[in-house]
């Protein structure tokens, strides 16, 4: 089967199993299998296609995560490695990174914590970004924690890993970042979301809990839709000042931070 001729029938497929963007999805599998970019796939439409691409393109037809399929997945200048022992890093948490960035400009060498590091993409994006932060990643999660500790040091990116949770935001902290689980439950929701870990995702008030618990001059947290006016509360309750919520490129209330 020629590229062409793969790009055409992937993208049948994928539209029949549900996928909301089944071009752009064939598209990326595709230059994943012929080693080039998305765009490149166009320059090679009469090349021969290996079965590499009918083992990928049944798992993406299952709804795993198109992240997973790769194994890889883009955040902001990084490119990290990706599987289910973490969640899929998200455009949306670009933009607490964003944040937290623009309350450390002007601080030299901060001591930041990220809570719940995951795939470490906000420690290592705010490493990459400023590297004479020193920045500690914690979690609960050992397999995140070595998911993580392999992104690191695939890009070269120095981060200290620990186990840990919410008590360590109580050591005293410039920044305290966390992108906590915040989802009230996974049904009717995207069945991509099933094959994520479940205890990153469902949780409820672990953002009340680190604005009570934190030691920090600044604390920047992820919410979910709807739940930023209440955070914005609980932050300003535990002594937070110039609380602010930010939102996402899809106009959702995605982000709050204060200071003190």
């Amino acid at each position: 089967m020629t590229a062409r001729e793969a790009l055409a029938a992937a993208e049948r497929r994928l539209a029949a199993a549900g996928i909301e963007t089944p071009r752009v999805d064939a598209e990326l599998l595709l230059a994943h299998v012929l080693g080039t970019t998305r765009s490149g796939v166009y320059a090679e439409l009469d090349r021969e296609v290996d079965d590499s691409l009918e083992t990928l393109l049944v798992r993406r037809e299952q709804r795993e995560p198109l992240a997973y399929v790769l194994g890889e997945w883009g955040f902001r200048r990084l490119i990290l490695k990706t599987d289910a022992r973490a969640l899929v890093p998200r455009p949306e948490t670009e933009i607490v990174v964003d944040r937290a960035l623009a309350l450390l400009d002007g601080l030299r060498s901060p001591r930041v914590l990220d809570i719940g590091v995951g795939s470490g993409a906000i420690a290592l994006a705010l490493k990459d970004e400023r590297p004479d932060a020193t920045i500690v990643g914690v979690d609960v999660s050992q397999d995140a924690l070595a998911l993580a500790a392999e992104n690191a040091e695939r890009l070269g990116l120095d981060v200290e890993l620990h186990t840990g949770g919410l008590e360590t935001a109580a050591a005293g902290w410039d920044l305290i970042v966390s992108n906590p689980p915040y989802v009230d439950t996974l049904d009717g929701l995207q069945p991509e979301l099933h094959h994520e870990p479940v205890q990153a995702l469902v949780g409820a008030g672990f953002h009340e809990r680190i604005a009570e618990v934190a030691r920090t001059r600044f604390l920047v947290l992820e919410v979910g839709d709807g739940q930023a006016d209440a955070v914005a509360g609980a932050l300003s309750a535990a002594g937070y000042d110039a609380v602010t919520i930010t939102a996402d490129l899809a106009g959702v209330s995605r982000v709050v931070d204060g200071s003190r």
